[in-house]
């Protein structure tokens, strides 16, 4: 019994720096959702003064719609 518990005991450490690895990686991904934020801002206060454009205009003139008729809203999935 005793030999059941080292062996859960090594596998549970091994558990636990595999567990730290994706805490780390989540931490830098939110870090980096951050920063991209900021710079979304930045570019939202220097285009305040910037008409829009109804979005078939803007898309043809972007040529966002591509050959296959792709529209990036009809991509996105909602549950």
């Amino acid at each position: 019994m005793l030999r059941v518990l080292d062996a859960v005991k090594t596998e549970f450490g091994k558990y636990g720096e595999v567990l730290d690895k994706v805490q780390q990686k989540l931490h830098e991904a939110s870090n980096t959702i951050d920063k991209v934020s900021v710079r979304r801002r930045a570019i939202d206060r220097k285009l305040r003064g910037v008409e829009i454009l109804p979005e078939m205009e803007a898309g043809a003139i972007l040529s966002l719609q591509s050959a296959n008729g792709f529209d990036p809203e009809e991509s996105v999935e909602t549950a």
